[in-house]
């Protein structure tokens, strides 16, 4: 969880990231973060965040984003 954190505080570092829930629907990530995020993701955790993933739900907070990787990892 940490190392989402921290990038997620690179894009972004004046948000909250630990108590926001609604990153994409307030519009605080946009596509650009998104494929940045998916980016890191696949070189600090060795997955590849498939196309269907790319939805809100799996991006509207740190905690999501943290269980999509996780639900990856263990495929």
């Amino acid at each position: 969880m940490d190392r989402i954190l921290e990038i997620l505080w690179e894009l972004h570092p004046d948000v909250d990231f630990e108590t926001a829930g609604h990153l994409i629907d307030d519009g605080i990530l946009d596509s650009f973060d998104i494929v940045t995020i998916a980016s890191e993701v696949d070189l600090d955790y060795g997955v590849t965040i498939p196309a269907e993933a790319l939805t809100p739900e799996n991006f509207n907070s740190a905690r999501a984003i943290y269980a999509l990787v996780e639900r990856l990892v263990k495929e």
